[in-house]
């Protein structure tokens, strides 16, 4: 049924997700990339509690990725549902309205026309945006068995003719001219309609009229025109307390009999039928669409978004070919000009735990989030920013970024690494990716280095795909040790590249540069002793 229809979840399949943490999203700048794709703050809260929820179940990200795939393909579909999600909202409205029973009956049975009516829409809509488009996903395309089997059932067809009938009748009433009788202290006591009007009251008409009638200062009309007056409930109120409004429904629901009864018998055979359940696919729409929008405008910029291939769980693997920072280029899509490297990495047993050295400003931090975005965005069911990538879903990700100075008032910044250090490795399995930037750099050398090679080895213990980028290129220098120690996945010496004196910004499998590189700028700008003693003597 419709009912327990789902665009991420496919049928049989609960969730299962860990929400990230506080850290993550700050430190993988999450906040930052979801603002963008949507100027709405509602759009941006749907977005960002699918994408902050880490699915884990390999299915259930495939399912969601065949479908992002169609919507990708297909402009035409995401317009057709674009244009739904305004009468699926109708419909939302309309079901908190449904909610008051408070309501008086002629504004329920209106509301229930109302839902009905959008109901069809909604249901039609989606029927032609499915039908005229090549879908391929088992998602989508339960979609359409589902719509197809609403048209097909006897009762649709009549439901469209009747409500499209009644629509009509109701839909040209547009306005209700009302007469109000006053008594002495001008307290409202009868009330009337005095004519069913197919067009709807405009504002400058009636200030208009009002300004008209202010201007012949003491001019009253003597008489009326029209009878059929109602009394208005007076009892137990007190003076002055405004009447009409609280009346107001009641008669007109009385006034509008027949009307009434028309609507009671033709939606009376449409008990069973609900538009409601169509309303909890709005979420899902807007995730996927505006990651949609959002992936066309990064590829028309020329950078690679690429459908993920999900592999099983416990093979805990990552292979990706040009993956670069999300980040980038949400800031080259808004405007700013720069040139984006993209990175081929792979974490498997034989190179699972990089320990990452490189220049400061060389683009270690950089490479650290994209591998981070790289499996949020995967786990999501949403293309990567990658040309290709092989994904082993993690259960979870953390990340240990330098913190603020002022969170770490009461255990001082070291304290207060350590800390957080104990509580990842409380909470991280080997499934989880561990993402560490610049951790143990608030220390001294020897005092860092000593609690880091620690950390490795417990990391190396624990089988986690881990990148650790350090400025301590020592924690590098001896991997045979390292990989001496217990542990499924070796530890590997990532380094980010220097062509000719400058950064490059592209990582690869190495041995640490240590003083090499300040070598090299060294002898680039002239400061080595034989470049400065030359200069000197000259």
């Amino acid at each position: 049924m419709l009912e327990k229809f789902s665009l991420l979840y496919p049928e049989g399949k609960e969730p299962s997700y860990n929400n990230l943490g506080d850290e993550v999203i700050n430190d993988l700048s999450l906040n930052y990339i979801c603002e963008h794709l949507t100027e709405s703050d509602y759009e941006r809260n749907i977005i960002k509690r699918t994408l902050l929820r880490l699915e884990r179940d390999p299915d259930v990200i495939r399912y969601r990725c065949d479908i992002f795939e169609d919507i990708l393909r297909f402009p035409k579909l995401r317009e057709g549902i674009r244009d739904l999600l305004e009468q699926l909202d109708y419909l939302k409205d309309l079901e908190h309205s449904a909610k008051d029973k408070t309501a008086e009956p002629l504004w329920q049975l209106v509301n229930r026309l109302q839902e009905l009516y959008a109901y069809i829409n909604c249901i039609t809509g989606i029927n032609q945006s499915l039908t005229d488009n090549d879908i391929q996903s088992e998602g989508l395309k339960k979609l359409k068995e589902y719509v197809v089997s609403v048209f097909n059932e006897s009762g649709f067809e009549h439901l469209r003719e009747d409500i499209t009938e009644l629509v009509g009748d109701i839909g040209k009433v547009h306005s209700i001219s009302l007469g109000v009788n006053l008594d002495k202290y001008m307290r409202p006591i009868e009330v009337g309609i005095v004519s069913l009007n197919d067009e709807p009251f405009t504002r400058p008409g009636l200030l208009r009229k009002f300004l008209d009638f202010s201007s012949k200062q003491s001019e009253i009309h003597h008489g009326t025109s029209f009878t059929g007056m109602t009394k208005i409930n007076t009892v137990g109120k007190v003076a002055g307390e405004d009447q009409l409004m609280s009346n107001l429904t009641r008669i007109i629901g009385e006034m509008l009999g027949s009307t009434v009864k028309s609507l009671k018998n033709k939606l009376s055979r449409y008990v069973s039928i609900s538009g409601y359940s169509l309303t909890k696919l709005i979420p899902e729409f807007i995730f996927y669409i505006r990651w949609a929008e959002y992936c066309t405008k990064l590829m028309d910029l020329g950078l690679p978004m690429s459908k993920p291939v999900i592999l099983d769980a416990q093979c805990r693997e990552i292979k990706c070919r040009d993956v670069f920072n999300l980040k980038l280029g949400v800031m080259m899509q808004q405007g700013k000009k720069m040139d984006i490297v993209g990175n081929n990495i792979e974490f498997n047993s034989e190179h699972g735990i990089f320990i990452m050295t490189g220049p400061n400003r060389g683009g270690k931090t950089t490479f650290t989030q994209a591998i981070g975005h790289l499996l949020v965005l995967a786990q999501s069911g949403i293309f990567v920013p990658a040309s290709y990538a092989e994904i082993s879903p993690a259960d979870n990700i953390f990340t240990h970024f330098p913190v603020d100075e002022n969170q770490t008032a009461n255990l001082g910044r070291l304290g207060e690494e350590s800390k957080r250090l104990s509580e990842i490795f409380s909470a991280a399995t080997n499934r989880s990716l561990l993402l560490f930037n610049e951790s143990l750099a608030t220390t001294s050398l020897a005092e860092g280095l000593y609690i880091a090679k620690d950390v490795v080895r417990a990391l190396r213990y624990l089988g986690a795909r881990t990148v650790f980028n350090t400025h301590m290129h020592e924690l590098a220098m001896n991997l045979d040790q390292m990989n001496s120690y217990e542990g499924d996945i070796k530890v590997a010496s990532l380094i980010t590249g220097i062509h000719e004196g400058q950064r490059s910004f592209k990582v690869f499998i190495a041995p640490p540069e240590g003083v090499s590189y300040a070598r090299d700028i060294a002898e680039k700008y002239g400061v080595t002793f034989d470049q400065l003693k030359e200069s000197i003597d000259k």
